[in-house]
């Protein structure tokens, strides 16, 4: 006969039914924490991601400054630019060559034309002498013959006037036609050619 069990014992059915409840309750365990790891990964997932204003990033570095024919300051200029080979690749000046310019030499402004000096008087620059008429050789007549000319701006007489005759008809008629004939500087004021007025003696001489 089995032995009789102690009554501070449970009976097998009681045994059997908490053994049921247990495992019952490790799986409801097992099932709420596997539903509450995938809820929380699956929150985590479609988490919105932090706004970039509230990020602060580090400032970027200093570019380094160029070198003189455009490398890096380093001394490293672009792969591209190295000759094939390992040569040393050619310096390169900045500088465009272009042909020698030769210095335009300066223009010098013209001289200003030299003024005239003022003259009062025109002055015989074409003065032939008077013919000495043949009726006053046979007579025997000389003197002198003092005329007045009336010089234009152009140099040419406009009147010639006797002023003091030398007695003789035919030498004043002679020393006036000739002078009709001569031409002269004109006058000069203020750097201008003008008319003016000149007295010219003819002088008439048998001995000459």
């Amino acid at each position: 006969m089995p032995a009789p069990t102690p009554a501070w014992m449970p009976s097998r059915k009681a045994l059997l039914v908490a053994a049921i409840a247990f495992g019952i309750g490790l799986l409801l365990f097992l099932a709420l924490w596997i539903d509450q790891r995938d809820s929380t990964s699956f929150y985590r997932t479609l988490e919105a991601p932090r706004s970039i204003a509230g990020q602060v990033f580090d400032p970027l570095p200093v570019p380094l400054p160029a070198g003189e024919n455009g490398d890096n300051a380093s001394g490293m200029g672009d792969p591209g630019d190295a000759p094939a080979g390992g040569a040393e690749a050619p310096h390169r000046d900045a500088t465009p060559v272009g042909p020698p310019v030769s210095p335009v030499p300066p223009v010098a402004a013209p001289a200003a034309p030299a003024r005239i000096a003022d003259r009062s008087i025109p002055q015989p620059v074409h003065s032939p002498a008077p013919r000495y008429p043949r009726e006053a050789q046979r007579r025997g007549e000389s003197g002198t013959v003092l005329v007045r000319v009336h010089v234009g701006a152009d140099g040419e007489p406009v009147g010639v006037d006797l002023v003091e005759g030398s007695g003789s008809r035919s030498l004043d008629r002679a020393a006036v036609d000739a002078v009709r004939r001569w031409r002269f500087d004109p006058a000069i004021r203020n750097g201008q050619a003008v008319a003016g007025t000149v007295q010219v003696p003819i002088t008439f001489n048998l001995g000459r």
